[in-house]
């Protein structure tokens, strides 16, 4: 083999019900990539267990996250969407990258740090290693991009320093066993096994902030819901959640610097711009210098457009699961073949009988 061959994968974990952050920072970004590359989509349940180990349901929460990826326009015949659990090779791979990882890696993940809070030594081993777990998932399919939010992308620069290693380690093995492509590192050619999986980050929402205070992320854990639009929210409830967005009594500025210090302000904006697939500039353009009361309504009226559609394709597909469970099903079984590949040859560069 020559060059890698493109391949996206992303994941979603099945904790709480999806919000307009995710939509906007990935799973539009899943639906526009079908269209230029094999895509592979993920409901990671066993990431769910990294910070919780007890879920009241679990199965019901993998069903509306993978609802969400149909309505929204994922296509699972063209490509495969499955839930994590159902392919073994994940957690096998997650343990020899654990071995390559180093302790250092993970205690600078800032998500730990986060999640973690001071109660450090308390904390799941599996929230500690769960950027491993996470590099298998993406590098089990040998996956090229990975379209994420940004809070992301330092998970995917351990995943890029995780294959990098392996890469050099098992080098000469990957080119006795005929399984690898020829990387430069440095001024180094090495045979490496696994790509050096791009990060795809970027829009003008990235990461959507809470509709009640724009320096916090948008999360589906807020005490407050009017801090978010969920998936699930009705156009009714959409427009009454943007009307009751926290605003300062400033007009919307002439340009794009007059945005600085306006946490709401620019949120707002960014929500706009992403749904209606523009830039900042472009909406400052047509509508700086109107007062909220005037930009609310019209920013509302756009996100029911965008959004109840998906909303009500949801619940459809949530009033009977049984196509959700075929989906998955089908899923899995296709994931499973690549992942079994990858497997079969990592036990030969690694001489695991």
């Amino acid at each position: 083999m020559s060059e890698f061959k493109e391949l996206v994968f992303s994941g979603v974990q099945p904790t709480g019900n999806l919000h307009l952050g995710n939509y906007l920072g990935a799973i539009r970004k899943f639906v526009a990539l079908q269209q230029s590359h094999n895509c592979v989509y993920c409901v990671v349940d066993l990431h769910a267990l990294t910070a919780q180990l007890v879920h009241e349901d679990l199965p019901g929460q993998t069903r509306s996250i993978t609802a969400a990826f149909l309505a929204s326009g994922i296509d699972p015949k063209a490509h495969i969407v499955f839930n994590q659990s159902r392919v073994p090779q994940h957690a096998e791979l997650a343990w020899i990258f654990n071995c390559v990882a180093r302790i250092g890696w993970m205690n600078r993940m800032t998500q730990f740090k986060d999640k973690a809070g001071k109660d450090r030594e308390n904390a799941s081993l599996g929230l500690l290693a769960y950027p491993s777990l996470m590099a298998a998932d993406i590098l089990l399919y040998r996956a090229t991009h990975v379209p994420v939010g940004d809070d992301q992308k330092q998970h995917l620069e351990l995943t890029r320093d995780i294959a990098q290693k392996f890469n050099s380690d098992f080098s000469d093995r990957i080119a006795q066993c005929g399984l690898g492509v020829e990387t430069q590192v440095g001024n180094e050619t090495i045979n490496g096994y696994f790509p050096l999986t791009e990060p795809l980050i970027g829009g003008p929402a990235p990461r959507v902030m809470s509709l009640r205070d724009g320096t916090k992320k948008m999360s589906k854990s807020d005490v407050s819901d009017l801090s978010r639009i969920n998936l699930t929210d009705d156009a009714e409830t959409i427009s009454k959640k943007i009307r009751r967005a926290k605003t300062d009594p400033e007009p919307l500025p002439g340009d794009l610097e007059g945005l600085a210090g306006r946490p709401e302000a620019e949120n707002l904006v960014g929500i706009y711009a992403a749904l209606s697939d523009s830039t900042k500039e472009a909406v400052i353009s047509e509508f700086g210098g109107q007062q909220f009361s005037a930009f609310k309504p019209i920013l509302s009226e756009l996100a029911v457009t965008v959004l109840a559609p998906i909303s009500s394709e949801m619940r459809r597909l949530l009033d009977d699961v049984t196509y959700i469970d075929e989906v998955l099903a089908d899923g899995g079984e296709r994931a499973g073949v690549i992942a079994r590949k990858t497997m079969k040859d990592l036990r030969e560069i690694i001489g695991l009988l």
